[in-house]
């Protein structure tokens, strides 16, 4: 492994850290980020609709050139919603 794709790696882990302490420290950013993916799950561009929409209401905020670590919350948020639509 290279040096570039270990600190990319500590980059995208750090970035991750810091949106997790944030959703620690308010809560109600987890279910607003769960509503939002909900409503936007089955649009060709669920991502960017996500993103926008929770940058636009809640203290999260995800530029509009998705990071790796932006990119991995919106997997993990749109399988979260999947997997609890799988459960009905």
């Amino acid at each position: 492994m290279s040096v570039a794709e270990i600190k990319n790696k500590d980059r995208v882990i750090n970035e991750l850290m810091l949106f997790i302490r944030k959703v620690l420290s308010e809560p109600e950013i987890c279910e607003k980020a769960i509503e939002i993916a909900r409503k936007h799950i089955n649009d060709p561009n669920a991502d960017v609709l996500i993103a926008d929409e929770l940058s636009s209401t809640t203290n999260v905020k995800i530029p509009v050139e998705h990071s790796d670590a932006d990119k991995l919350f919106l997997q993990v948020l749109k399988d979260v919603v999947r997997d609890e639509t799988a459960l009905y």
